[in-house]
């Protein structure tokens, strides 16, 4: 859906913003761009809407040269949410949604209608926060009218700068679940710009880790926490990666023990992160957990610190063959 080739950024001062990229975001994939201050990951996001142009290279959008399109129409195939959320104070919570809608020539009871869907969809009550004017929300809530308002036009694409960084860290942690849940239903095509390695880990179906205005590592998160590409990348991810592997690594039925005797009062699902697994472990005297189907809700099996172990071991393997 969106292709790099060979794409340069070079300001007239000789700053070098991003060098050479050369990688690919598959339909409906969520990719973050992680890295320091200034690597560039910005700078990527925003050539794909022509809000900076490229020096060298080309950018492919489902296959179209993006240079050769309209900039004003392609952003408007584009849905764009960032930091701050930029919604208008002056127009309600129904009217910000609606606005690139309208401004497509949709009819305006239709883009409400829209809008008030979509406002539902990120868990926004149209007829209690509809009316209400930015100024009235928390910074949980104004973020996810900007969720809503970049999906109003039904983009294919969008783009988020820092996009939950704004807000405290228990209600960022929160709008990463209900995005990521979002994210099942709408499967769009994603680029998440972030600073914080524990986002791009949470929510990108592939990272690409930055250097200094060049890609370190393209891969997915397990693989990037198990086997760095190189000394940078094993910087950058910490000696603690092992900690955030247990996020990226489910609990499968292989990892679990024979059910034998009462049912522990713990459980969690298959396919529940080892984090999530491990948090009620030692919660459990026992040193067990049940693991239940998600589609029966029958116990497939207990989960035991040895279990984990094994989970974990064989996250080491799988990185290691992808690397």
């Amino acid at each position: 859906m969106i292709r790099f080739e060979h794409v340069t950024k070079r300001y007239p001062d000789g700053t070098t913003a991003v060098e050479d990229l050369s990688f690919e975001v598959a339909e409906g994939e969520l990719v973050t761009l992680v890295g320091p201050s200034g690597c560039g990951k910005t700078t990527t996001m925003k050539m794909v809407n022509r809000l900076v142009e490229p020096t060298s290279g080309r950018i492919l959008l489902d296959g179209e040269d993006i240079a050769a399109a309209d900039p004003v129409a392609l952003r408007r195939r584009i849905g764009y949410v960032i930091q701050q959320v930029g919604l208008f104070p002056h127009k309600t919570v129904l009217e910000n949604t609606a606005t690139v809608p309208r401004l497509t020539g949709t009819p305006k009871a239709r883009a409400r209608a829209r809008a008030a869907e979509l406002l539902e969809l990120v868990g926004l009550d149209p007829a209690v926060y509809g009316s209400r004017y930015p100024e009235q929300l928390s910074g949980g809530q104004r973020q996810r009218v900007g969720v809503a308002r970049a999906l109003a036009a039904d983009p294919p694409v969008l783009l988020m700068d820092e996009p939950f960084g704004a807000v405290d860290p228990v209600v960022r942690e929160r709008l990463q679940n209900e995005f990521l849940a979002l994210q099942k239903t709408v499967r769009k095509t994603i680029l998440l710009v972030t600073h914080d390695l524990e986002e791009a880990v949470r929510l990108g179906d592939r990272i690409a880790v930055y250097g200094h205005g060049t890609i370190e590592q393209f891969a997915r998160p397990a693989e990037v926490l198990a086997a760095p590409a190189n000394a940078y990348v094993a910087s950058f991810v910490g000696a603690d990666r092992g900690l955030r592997r247990l996020a990226v690594t489910p609990v499968e039925a292989a990892d679990l023990a024979p059910a034998q005797g009462p049912a522990p009062a713990g459980t969690v699902s298959l396919g529940a992160s080892l984090r999530e697994a491990l948090a009620a472990l030692l919660q459990e005297d026992s040193g067990r957990i049940g693991v239940t189907d998600p589609e029966t809700g029958a116990l497939a099996g207990v989960l035991t610190p040895e279990g984990v172990h094994r989970a974990l071991r064989r996250a080491d393997l799988q990185g290691a063959r992808e690397a």
